[in-house]
């Protein structure tokens, strides 16, 4: 899974041709999840509250960057990567 950010322990990873909704996976020492792209919403898994938030705070300000490579993911083209959050 190719991961396009990394930020305070979190690792942020888009999977190639990966299955509806548009989303992103976020890995926090054991813990992961899905997260819908245009909904910030969590679909899927767990993250800590404090990792979570700080997941959607980072992906509210890359949406449109997210968005780009969840379609070059499904075009199978090189995936890039994201500023992280400070």
């Amino acid at each position: 899974m190719p991961e396009i950010c990394r930020f305070f322990g979190i690792v942020i990873a888009i999977n190639y041709n990966d299955h509806q909704p548009p989303h992103f996976h976020a890995r926090y020492g054991e813990y992961k999840a899905l997260i819908a792209i245009p909904t910030l919403t969590l679909l899927r898994g767990r993250l800590p509250a404090r990792a979570l938030g700080l997941t959607i705070e980072w992906a509210s300000r890359h949406q449109d960057e997210l968005m780009d490579n969840w379609e070059r993911a499904r075009h199978h083209e090189p995936l890039i990567r994201i500023e992280p959050l400070e």
